[in-house]
């Protein structure tokens, strides 16, 4: 058992999946901080036009199959939709095959973990907080960052180190969109998906552990932080 477990972290066939993980996660925390925590200031606002709209395509990717989901954003991102073939090129961007789609994929797998929670905590701030900065002269900009975002940090950490946990044992939409493609879009979740295709179990318990030891981290921050994440 030793040795299978040293010779699964010995592989150089592990180097690029860790490298493209740990970056996928790094830049979907940022985008999850910054989009996550717009999102959830927009949805806890009182009713406005589009706003139920806006909160089921947040929620979506948490009642939807992650595999069903990833073959929407196939069919609407694909180099044959009109979208797909706008972003390929107007932008020159395309997310299908590629590492925009696995960050892509990323993204939307955990972002309604971060958006809930805060959309619940800001929703839960008294208005008096709101007003009383109002009153003393602050911008709604100051406001947020400066009295919002303080008496919501509890839940906001929380979200963001869950969403980003959720996002690095994503399959199903990385699966579609990224294609598993070895050496380019294939990520520590999916060299397990393909040490078990490949009957090498050893390897994919070997992966299966490392996330595991991921996952209990998450929830050692998320108890830390003091507040629950849902």
């Amino acid at each position: 058992m030793i040795e299978a477990v040293w010779t699964a972290l010995n592989d150089p066939a592990l180097l690029h999946p860790a490298r493209l993980s740990l970056q996928i996660a790094l830049v979907t925390l940022g985008l999850h901080a910054v989009f996550g925590t717009l999102l959830a200031w927009a949805l806890a606002q009182p009713s406005w036009p589009g706003r139920t709209l806006l909160d089921a395509l947040v929620t979506v990717p948490l009642v939807l199959p992650p595999i069903a989901l990833g073959f929407f954003l196939l069919i609407l991102l694909g180099r044959r939709s009109p979208l797909g073939q706008w972003l390929d090129q107007s932008v020159g961007l395309s997310f299908v095959f590629s590492v925009e789609g696995v960050l892509l994929a990323s993204f939307v797998a955990g972002l309604p973990l971060v958006v809930k929670p805060t959309e619940a905590a800001i929703a839960g701030i008294s208005k008096t907080l709101g007003e009383a900065s109002r009153t003393l002269g602050r911008s709604e900009i100051d406001t947020f960052l400066f009295v919002i975002l303080p008496n919501i940090r509890g839940a906001l950490v929380a979200g963001l180190v869950l969403g980003t946990a959720r996002s690095l044992g994503e399959v199903g939409i990385t699966l579609m969109l990224g294609g598993n493609i070895i050496g380019k879009t294939n990520t520590v979740s999916l060299e397990v998906y393909n040490a078990v295709f490949n009957g090498d179990y050893a390897r994919a318990a070997v992966l299966s552990a490392l996330l595991g030891l991921v996952a209990l981290a998450v929830l050692a921050v998320i108890r830390r932080t003091g507040r629950p994440a849902v």
